[in-house]
């Protein structure tokens, strides 16, 4: 799923436009036992209730293609008769009525998610109409021939509020307020199916994690069947080494900052697309490429990526470089200057002894202090002297 499919169905948490027809959920404590459960058509709960479950799945379904929201597709193994991804549609498709099947998936949830304290599972079924689009992009709302139906689920850390003090209107005094266990942002959730190219994909679920270092690999291996990803940074750390690996001596500082600037380009021209910009292997090869890197390192390129990455691996362009700032780093200072003003920095080797070079145009200051850089004819006097 893209962005804008993701937002379409953002979208349906409204009074105006839900498609919620039933909330199921339960309450499990710090020694994984369930409290207390919920059961009810959804718009039965109180407005006030409704208002904040909004807001509970907005936030599920929030954050960034690649980091925040994860698309997984399911083995093929999984779509057997007894596989996870039959299995979830076979939930689904009970719109939540069936108790043993919600039984069993609270346990799945219990056994695999990794959190050693109170949290609430949530669990919506809907069915949503989709409308068709005009040529200039305009909805028509009653020209819908399909109906996405879906299961949502939120899981929520539940915590207990900080103690304060509280004005009680009823004895016109200060006092101690009793404190409360309050549902928070969901840490992880999913949709499914995928709701791609704006239809049903049962091929794929969309995986939502509120830390992206954090994705919960029983949760996705053991109840969804499906692999565990690359987390944000893991994309970063292996394409930092498959870059490191593949040039070996051949790693200077022009052809790093090379590969950044051309990836930088990649996430520019594509900034406006509903995909982010993704990188195969091919893909990989050709960067290096065109960013300097000699073509003999480039000979056992496939077998160095198949062994750092894994044959089928893509990269997230957004995942492996940082628009804002290039960082150079020593033991013992760290330099961030904008990408494009990477020519600034420049290395050089004087009297045998490498240096970094950093071209000074402007006013420095050091701790807010402006100084007075040393001019060429200084510099040229004092190697007189």
């Amino acid at each position: 799923m893209n962005k804008k499919e993701t937002l379409e169905i953002r979208k349906q948490f409204t009074n105006e436009n839900c498609a919620i027809t039933r909330i199921c959920g339960c309450y499990v404590d710090a020694e994984k036992q369930i409290r207390t459960e919920l059961k009810e058509a959804f718009l039965s709960l109180p407005e006030e209730e409704i208002f904040k479950y909004y807001e509970i799945f907005k936030k599920t379904l929030s954050g960034t293609v690649g980091k925040n929201l994860l698309n997984m597709e399911f083995p093929i193994a999984q779509e057997m008769p007894d596989g996870t991804q039959a299995w979830l549609l076979k939930l689904r498709d009970s719109k939540l009525q069936d108790e043993i099947l919600l039984e069993e998936f609270y346990e799945k949830i219990i056994k695999n998610y990794a959190y050693g304290e109170n949290y609430y599972i949530i669990l919506i079924h809907a069915s949503y109409d989709i409308p068709k689009k005009a040529e200039d992009g305009m909805e028509m709302f009653d020209a819908s021939d399909d109906v996405y139906e879906y299961l949502m689920c939120s899981i929520c850390p539940v915590k207990l509020d900080k103690a304060s003090l509280c004005y009680n209107a009823e004895k016109n005094n200060i006092e101690d307020r009793e404190r409360s266990w309050i549902v928070q942002a969901p840490d992880a959730g999913f949709l499914f199916p995928a709701f791609n190219d704006r239809n049903t994909d049962l091929h794929s679920m969309l995986y939502y994690t509120r830390n992206p270092e954090v994705l919960q690999p029983a949760l996705m291996e053991e109840v969804f069947g499906c692999q565990t990803p690359l987390s944000a940074k893991g994309q970063k750390e292996t394409f930092q080494e498959l870059v490191t690996e593949t040039l070996g001596n051949a790693c200077d500082y022009e052809t790093v900052v090379s590969i950044h600037e051309n990836l930088n380009e990649i996430i520019e021209e594509k900034k406006d697309q509903p995909e982010p910009p993704t990188l195969t292997k091919p893909e990989v090869k050709n960067l290096l490429a065109i960013s300097g890197a000699p073509e003999e390192v480039l000979d056992h390129f496939e077998e160095q990526f198949d062994a750092t990455a894994g044959n089928k691996t893509e990269f997230l362009a957004t995942n492996l470089t940082s628009t804002k700032a290039l960082e150079v780093k020593t033991p013992d200072v760290i330099i961030k200057v904008s990408p494009e003003k990477a020519a600034l920095l420049e290395t050089r080797v004087i009297n045998g002894r490498s240096y970094l070079l950093i071209q000074i145009d402007d006013q420095v200051e050091v701790n807010g202090v402006p100084i007075r850089p040393v001019t060429f004819s200084e510099s040229d006097s004092e190697s007189e002297e």
